[in-house]
C-alpha cells in the first residue's frame, strides 16, 4: 500500500529489443495511445489521494517508464537495482541521480549479483516477499536481508512469462493476496500458503492481463482492465477495483505496478542498516 510514488512518462517508450518473452519489436507501441494511457494511470493514482513524484525519461532508455524495477526507497534510504541485461543497465544512474537530488542516501547491494527492485521485491503486512530466477538473482536476496535488516520470503519463479514477482503476486494487506499459481515452483507455492491466509488465484487468461500487478492503495486497487473476475473477487473482499487500461505497456511486458515505484511501502523496515558503502 502506498501514497507517494515515483513515475515516468513514457515519452521514449517502444520496443526496441527483446529480454522477455512479450516483447516484440514488430509489436510496435502506439506511441499516443501509451502517453494516454499512462496520463489516465497517473491520473486515477492521484485522484486516489496518492502524491506523484516524476523522473524525466532519457531517449536512449526505452523501459526506463517501469521504475518499479529501479530499486528500493527505505526511507531516506534507496538500494539501485543491478539490472540483468545490459539494455536497462544503464537506467540505473538516472534513477540514483534523482534519488539523491531529493538527499536520499544511496546504498548498494553488493555486486555482480543482479537484482531488480520492487519488480521482485514486495511488502506484505509485516513480511517482505522476493522473487527470483530470471531478474533476480538468489544471492543478490543475501545482501538485501542485510539492507532490510529482516529474512525475505524468497520465491522461484518458474514461468519467464512471469519473470519478476509483481507480475504474478499482488499483496493486499489484511492476510490477503492474489496470485497466479503456475508462476512459481512447488515449493515457493508452499511458502506463500504458509505465510498468506488468503490466497486468490486469478484465472491464466487474466493473469496474461497482468490482473496481479497492480497497486493498491486504501480500500482501492488500480489493476489493468478487462480483468472481470479479479475484480470480482475484488470486491467480495470488499476492496474496490479501479480499472485502467494498460495493454501498450503490456507489450513489453509490464502494467500498472511496473509503472510505479512506491516511495513509502517499506517504512517498516527503513531503520535497518547493513553497513554497506553508501555514495
Amino acid at each position: 500500500m502506498s501514497r507517494h510514488v515515483l513515475m515516468c512518462e513514457p515519452v521514449h517508450f517502444r520496443i526496441a529489443y527483446e529480454i522477455n518473452p512479450w516483447m516484440r519489436r514488430v509489436n510496435a507501441v502506439l506511441g499516443p495511445r501509451a502517453l494516454e494511457q499512462w496520463r489516465a494511470l497517473r491520473g486515477a493514482i492521484e485522484a486516489l489521494g496518492v502524491r506523484v513524484e516524476l523522473v524525466e525519461q532519457a531517449e536512449a532508455v526505452p523501459d526506463m517508464t517501469f521504475t518499479a524495477n529501479a530499486g528500493l526507497a527505505l526511507g531516506r534510504r534507496f538500494l539501485p537495482a543491478n539490472f540483468r541485461y545490459a539494455e536497462r543497465q544503464a537506467e540505473a544512474p538516472l534513477f540514483k541521480r534523482w534519488f539523491a537530488a531529493q538527499g536520499y542516501a544511496i546504498e548498494h547491494i553488493h555486486e555482480p549479483h543482479y537484482w531488480e527492485g520492487e519488480g521482485d521485491v514486495l511488502p506484505a503486512d509485516e513480511r517482505v516477499f522476493a522473487g527470483y530466477r530470471f531478474r533476480t538473482e538468489f544471492r543478490a536476496l543475501d545482501h538485501l536481508d542485510e539492507l532490510l535488516g529482516a529474512e525475505v520470503v524468497r520465491l522461484e519463479l518458474a514461468d519467464p512469462r512471469f519473470y519478476h514477482l509483481d507480475t504474478c503476486f499482488c499483496p493486499l494487506g489484511g492476510g490477503r493476496a492474489l496470485y497466479f499459481p503456475p508462476a512459481f515452483s512447488e515449493q515457493a507455492r508452499a511458502l506463500l500458503a504458509a505465510a498468506v491466509p488468503e490466497l486468490r488465484a486469478v484465472p491464466e487468461a487474466e493473469a496474461l492481463r497482468f490482473a496481479c500487478n497492480a497497486l493498491v492503495v486504501d480500500d482501492a486497487v488500480v489493476l489493468n482492465s478487462g480483468c472481470p473476475e479479479t475484480a470480482a473477487a475484488l470486491r467480495a473482499w470488499g476492496l474496490r477495483p479501479v480499472e485502467t487500461a494498460t495493454d501498450e505497456f503490456i507489450k513489453a511486458g509490464g502494467s500498472v505496478k511496473c509503472l510505479v515505484l512506491m516511495l513509502d511501502a517499506f517504512e517498516r523496515w527503513a531503520g535497518a542498516s547493513g553497513g554497506v558503502a553508501t555514495s
